[in-house]
């Protein structure tokens, strides 16, 4: 006899991180939709998002979303936004929305967070804060409004020293503002760091321009008869001028709910729970930061996901408990970079304390050890925080050698090796051990960005990247596994190092390179495609030429994408989407003609699938002869550069995004590069060209144009990051030429510019360096080799057409030309258009009668 249980209903009251990863630990156990359906009520109008990394919306709009509209639609889950609950009831196991309307639930997760604090002064309600998104949008949006009405640099005063109050002190300068910090302690990070630290951190955000008030707590903010704030009164008698204020002094547990329905409550706030994260009430659990555990709240990342593993765990009748946390941080606040583990602002009795300071240089670090004088307690990094990488997994060990070794006065760090036990927590946000990566490397997965995807390491703050890397290599070497850059077999040369071979050495030839650099003189699939490529780029030949095409791919060869049935699809270049009536009108020609399915892609252009090889030269001509060339959608080269419509129709529009994205597009159009490059431009901050999703993106801002680099979408999409801001024309394109032929020289094989600038030491900072402060003295020559890419460039397929040699290479059969592939069958989908025929339809035609014609003869 069969038993169905129906899935137990679960509500989860708060849309944060919590939130979110209590659905994902349950979605990799398998029980959404079978053992429990989980209902999210999330207040704020977004699906959950990482606070974490609010402040890179000060950049520009960032999508900081934690998961796709597909993780919540599949079954199983719902999530409602904008949805206030009113109360909960534990006793009938209700909860009653704001509407009036109820919910039963069989079990309750509370994960409503916290609220910012606001000091009880007076106007402090006309103050901002920043825990929300709404709440850093709306404080971009009035830092503007203040810069366009007082003609000047508004004046910001922050009230908090701590992370948060660094972040908004750090945005706010980014946006063109004068930033001061008011903090009540004698230094920065006091929760966080000790008094060496805090002031030294201190010094170096005044050299960034930042005005501190320490030592001091706000009374009043003081207004103008019109309203207008115009200052700040300070405890010590003393008013600062402040023409907009922002309070980052802390959070307060949103426990309302549960007070409400006689919960438990901490003494300082917060829902009381267990080791099992439940609350007084019988059925009702608490994560996150709103969770009290021995009377206290943790506004971590790391710990709010521990909370919800265990409930997880525990809705489905495991045992997991919740243990001391990690609170380690490692982060960079105003530019400057900052680290913390363990034990260093309560250091415990007997323990001792080694410091190095360098306070012109701007360095202090600390090491906290045992009475034995090697145990790892804690250690603290403000400036330069490289020792962080490779102690931290080391805390509650002792030190393979003296302490002091490991900071900058010490002279043996860099050799000594610090095994790492697999217990260690690496990643604390998704609480992965150096030991699950270790069975991911062993298991196969050798590259950085898969042992991130696969283990979760890495993938949330981001943090503990630089740990992964080093566990990555030191287990590479352990096993006897050289850490190579060699391209393959065939060549000890990283693709670097041929790139640059080739360009030191004026090869001109394939054969050329080959002969010298390539064992054998041939090659294999890998490395053969590097050195076409590498060709191509450094003499703007035609890519079939002097023995080039038996080095190239498939797609390549033909000039086109092949698909599943052995057709090829043709992709006209639509330069930034723009494209005329009568050009359109040719494109549904040759479409209706050739029976071809029609598509518009991502990238704003016009995909025609379903064409065979030999009918590739004829529809070409149609679209040469109209004035298009080839969209090189089959290179690893420049896809798209898509665009709003910007200010030519928009009224939002404070730039001319077509006409600048129709420039880029018709400048590096067949520029070959290591992997695929696509760019966005937007005409304004609303960002509908997606622009911050590209390897280029490029933004409109009223003074010039903001350019982002180094983004992706695919499996495992990437942000880019801000690079400059405020550029005229002709340095937005200089900058853009320098850093791709940057990129170009030397990524490695197929590594994407989001992976290559995370590769480079000092990543986006280096790039910067080498772009815009020509830190290496290339820019002459990375301009120069651009211009001669533009200089030289020609259409392949116009260059095609005019050689009846290069012709050759599109005939199906030798001895017939223009015959058509016989197993090529196409039938109707049913939507006015043709698909390849699945193998029943191809057996079914066959047997009963005449096959489906595919396009003109």
């Amino acid at each position: 006899m069969n038993i169905t249980t129906n899935p137990r209903s679960i509500a989860v009251v708060g849309g944060g991180p919590a939130a979110h990863r209590l659905v994902e630990a349950l979605a990799d156990r398998g029980a959404l939709g079978t053992s429990v359906n989980v209902t999210v009520l999330a207040e704020e109008p977004h699906a959950p998002y990482d606070r974490v990394q609010l402040s890179k919306r000060f950049e520009g709009p960032t999508e900081l979303a934690l998961a796709d509209d597909g993780f919540w639609s599949q079954p199983g889950v719902s999530l409602r936004t904008g949805t206030r609950v009113a109360a909960i009831y534990p006793d009938t196991r209700e909860l009653r929305f704001e509407t009036g309307d109820v919910l039963a639930y069989d079990e309750l997760v509370m994960a409503t967070g916290s609220s910012a604090t606001r000091p009880t002064i007076d106007h402090a309600d006309v103050a901002h804060v920043m825990r929300t998104l709404d709440d850093v949008d709306a404080l971009v949006s009035t830092v503007a409004v203040l810069r366009s009405r007082l003609r000047r640099a508004p004046i910001i005063t922050v009230v908090g020293g701590g992370l948060l109050g660094l972040e908004a002190a750090g945005g706010v300068a980014e946006l063109g503002a004068k930033p001061t910090l008011v903090h009540s302690r004698a230094w920065l990070m006091s929760s966080q760091v000790d008094e060496g630290a805090g002031r030294t951190l201190a010094r170096l955000i005044a050299d960034r321009g930042i005005d501190l008030e320490l030592g001091v707590r706000p009374t009043g903010i003081v207004r103008a008869p019109s309203g207008a704030t115009i200052g700040l009164e300070l405890t010590d008698g003393r008013s600062i001028p402040a023409d907009l204020v922002v309070f980052a002094i802390g959070i307060t547990p949103r426990d309302e709910l549960a007070r409400d329905a006689d919960i438990a409550l901490a003494p300082r706030g917060g829902i009381a729970i267990d080791e099992t994260c439940a609350s007084s009430a019988p059925g009702v659990w608490a994560i996150g930061e709103v969770a009290a555990l021995d009377g206290k709240t943790v506004g971590l990342v790391a710990p709010a996901n521990a909370m919800a593993e265990v409930v997880a765990d525990r809705l489905l009748g495991g045992q997991a408990t919740f243990t001391p946390f990690d609170e380690a941080t490692s982060l960079k606040l105003a530019g400057v970079d900052v680290a913390n583990f363990g034990a260093v602002t309560s250091v415990p009795e007997g323990a001792i304390e080694v410091v190095f300071a360098d306070p012109i240089a701007g360095v202090y670090q600390k090491l906290v050890v045992g009475d034995d004088a090697r145990t790892l307690l804690g250690g603290v990094f403000v400036g330069n925080a490289e020792p962080y990488v490779r102690l931290r997994p080391m805390l509650g060990r002792q030190l393979p050698d003296s302490p002091g070794v490991y900071l900058d006065a010490g002279s043996g760090a860099d050799g000594v090796e610090l095994e790492v036990v697999d217990g260690t927590i690496v990643c604390s946000c998704k609480g992965v051990t150096a030991g699950v990566l270790r069975d991911h490397i062993r298991g196969g997965r050798t590259d950085l960005g898969e042992l991130k995807a696969c283990s979760g390491a890495g993938t949330q703050c981001g943090s503990c990247v630089s740990l992964v890397k080093n566990m990555l290599d030191r287990e590479l070497t352990a096993a006897g596994v050289a850490v190579s850059a060699a391209l393959c077999e065939h060549t000890e040369l990283s693709r670097t190092e041929l790139f640059e071979a080739v360009r030191v050495l004026g090869l001109q030839t394939v054969g050329e390179v080959q002969g010298r650099f390539i064992d054998g003189g041939v090659g294999c699939d890998i490395c053969k495609p590097v050195v076409a490529s590498i060709i191509a780029t450094q003499t703007g030949g035609y890519i079939l030429d002097d023995g080039a095409a038996a080095l190239q791919d498939t797609n390549d060869r033909a000039l086109a994408n092949m698909q599943k049935d052995g057709t090829y699809s043709v992709v006209p270049r639509i330069p930034g989407g723009e494209i005329t009536p009568d050009k359109l009108a040719v494109i549904a020609e040759v479409a209706q003609e050739y029976g071809l399915y029609a598509k518009i892609t991502g990238g704003q252009r016009i995909d025609l699938f379903g064409a065979r090889l030999e009918q590739l030269p004829h529809i070409w001509k149609r679209l040469v002869d109209a004035g298009m060339e080839s969209g090189q959608a089959y290179g690893k080269s420049l896809r798209t550069v898509k665009s709003c419509v910007g200010s030519t129709w928009c009224r939002y529009g404070v730039q001319d995004s077509v006409g600048m994205a129709v420039f880029l597009e018709e400048r590096y159009r067949g520029l070959r590069s290591p992997h695929k490059i696509k760019f966005g431009v937007s005409g304004c901050a609303r960002e509908c060209a997606e622009a911050q999703g590209k390897d280029i993106g490029v933004i409109a801002t009223a003074e010039g144009w903001n350019l982002y680099v180094g983004g992706n979408g695919g499996m495992t999409p990437k942000h880019a990051e801000l690079l400059a801001k405020d550029l005229d024309d002709a340095t937005l394109v200089r900058y853009i030429d320098r850093y791709l032929m940057y990129y170009i020289r030397t990524a490695d094989r197929l590594q994407r510019t989001a992976r290559w600038q995370e590769a480079l030491e000092g990543g986006l900072d280096h790039v910067r360096d080498v772009v815009c402060d020509d830190s290496l003295g290339i820019a002459d020559e990375l301009e120069a080799a651009m211009a001669k890419h533009v200089d030289a460039y020609e259409d392949e397929w116009a260059a095609t057409l005019r050689s009846p040699e290069r012709l050759r290479r599109f005939q199906s059969f030798v001895n017939a030309p223009d015959a058509p592939d016989p197993s090529v069958m196409h039938v109707p989908d049913g939507r006015g258009q043709r698909r390849p025929a699945t193998g029943g339809e191809r057996e079914g035609v066959l047997l009963s009668g005449p096959r489906i014609p595919v396009g003109r003869p």
